[in-house]
């Protein structure tokens, strides 16, 4: 009895042999090998448009033709066997009937319904995942077109359940909310299984391969990042990262059509769940570029990655996003100017937490940033980093001071200290007097001493032009109120005289009997 409960759970995919221990569990459990009476294969289109998740089970009693609008089925009224009971040269045609098996698809948003069948799929997707793991021979090219249709018409599906409604774009953290699940997940999971061992398998021929993971396979794949469900997200991300490791022809296109994602998302919709995912994906491919970095990886960097840091949602990816921008400074640190400018352009206005964020991968960018490239951005940058330290919001205050805290950054700014202390001189002397922190205004303390103990007579002579600038502007302050106070006395005198009677318009307080 337990092993029957048990059988009937889903199961995460791990190891070969914890899905093999699955498949053995549940056979034992029904005491039978895994059967059934029909199975259907659809055809995948030739456009982007994803298959229906609809029953294609053919009702009983219904003997199905070969051909019917364009799907191919199979009918068969005898169990197919399991694979240790067939000899060695039928084991890819048995294969190829129980992928053709699996090609049927069910409506799950009815747990009560085509239950048998639902279990049978269940059972020979898990035989499908220990077969492909376990293949000692290549595999042959109908092989590969069967897989790659059965894994077309289970996952190139319509959006189910419906998406929620944009709140990214409101400012709502999603990461708040719970993420919706998909109810065919028991299903799709192992379907995601057996595709990445396929892909991942040393018997899988890319040369062969590519005809059926082609340009328009990829693209239907990169729709399904659109997902809500993270389970199904991380599967996708494993399995692209593995195609294109694999499929060397395939990795300029797949770059492509991720920078077309970023473009829409950036400059179109701000929507899409799994940027976060491709930007992972995205740091791997990175790191592994080849020096120097070609032109066309610039202009990525430019164009997409930078303004990446535009949307309200940022937050839902600036983890991975930092990591890729930091992955190209560290690759070429002359791109750094373009990084920090970058960051300035975007810099965020009113939004508190999005500034915190951004002096994060500021200090990880500063980090790897060479002198000759820190000068070229310097002024514009610590004009900002003034601004933040100025902060109202303490957050943002302290952040903007913990740059000094990195050594690397420190020096940097002690070989320009010049240039840089006048700029931020001003933000040091407020922060003292006036920030109502504590923290921000210890910080601030610990900040002037640095530069007083560096340089104490050009330190004093900051000070000393600051009060100067201070005073000046004191007189100009008072000299506007004067001239204001003279325009109001000269506006109201005015007044007097065109009004001697001091009603309005001139006119008698006694009115006309």
């Amino acid at each position: 009895m337990i092993k029957q409960i048990l059988g009937r759970l889903p199961r995460k995919p791990g190891k070969a042999g914890d899905s093999r221990d699955a498949a053995a569990g549940v056979a034992a459990g029904n005491g039978t090998e895994p059967s059934n009476s029909y199975s259907v294969a659809r055809s995948v289109d030739s456009g982007n448009k994803r298959a229906g998740n609809g029953d294609y089970s053919v009702p009983p009693g219904v003997t199905p033709n070969p051909v019917m609008n364009g799907a191919v089925l199979y009918h068969s009224n005898e169990p197919l066997p399991a694979f240790k009971d067939v000899a060695a040269s039928e084991k890819q045609n048995l294969f190829v009937k129980k992928v053709n098996l699996c090609c049927a698809v069910y409506d799950f948003m009815d747990p009560t319904k085509n239950l048998k069948e639902k279990e049978v799929k269940r059972q020979t997707l898990m035989e499908l995942v220990d077969y492909v793991t376990s293949a000692n021979g290549k595999f042959s090219e109908v092989v590969m077109q069967e897989i790659t249709k059965m894994v077309s018409i289970n996952l190139f599906r319509s959006s189910s359940p419906a998406p929620r409604e944009n709140k990214a774009i409101e400012g709502v953290d999603l990461e708040e909310d719970e993420p919706l699940m998909d109810p065919a997940w028991s299903h799709l999971q192992i379907v995601y299984e057996v595709f990445l061992r396929f892909v991942a398998s040393q018997e899988t021929d890319a040369k062969l391969a590519k005809r059926y993971i082609d340009h328009s396979f990829i693209l239907r794949l990169l729709d399904l990042f659109d997902s809500e469900d993270p389970r199904e997200r991380d599967y996708l991300k494993t399995i692209l990262h593995r195609i294109y490791g694999k499929f060397m022809v395939h990795r300029p296109f797949i770059r492509k059509a991720i920078n077309n994602i970023f473009y829409r998302f950036i400059f179109e919709t701000e929507k899409h769940n799994g940027i976060a995912e491709l930007l992972e994906i995205l740091g791997s491919i990175i790191n592994g570029f080849a020096l120097p970095l070609k032109e066309e990886h610039k202009l990525f960097l430019v164009r997409a990655l930078i303004p990446l840091h535009k949307p309200k949602c940022v937050s839902m990816y600036h983890q991975q996003l930092s990591y890729c921008i930091t992955q190209f400074v560290e690759k070429d640190c002359k791109l750094s100017d373009t990084v920090i400018r970058g960051l300035l352009k975007y810099w965020p206005v009113t939004n508190s937490s999005k500034e915190v964020m951004f002096l994060g991968e500021l200090e990880e960018v500063l980090e790897a940033t060479q002198l000759a490239e820190f000068q070229r951005c310097m002024v514009p940058l610590f004009c900002q980093i003034a601004r933040s330290m100025n902060s109202s919001h303490f957050q943002v205050a302290e952040r903007a001071l913990f740059l000094w805290n990195n050594d690397h950054i420190e020096n940097l700014i002690k070989q320009n200290y010049k240039v840089l202390l006048p700029i931020i001189y001003p933000a040091l002397e407020r922060n003292t007097r006036d920030h109502w922190n504590q923290a921000v205004r210890s910080l601030t303390l610990n900040v002037r001493k640095i530069f007083s103990d560096h340089d104490s007579a050009f330190f004093g002579e900051c000070a000393q032009r600051f009060n100067d600038e201070e005073l000046k502007q004191q007189e100009t302050d008072s000299k506007r109120e004067a001239l204001w106070k003279r325009l109001e006395e000269m506006a109201t005198s005015k007044l007097g005289e065109n009004n001697p009677s001091g009603t309005p318009n001139g006119k008698s307080s006694q009115a006309a009997g």
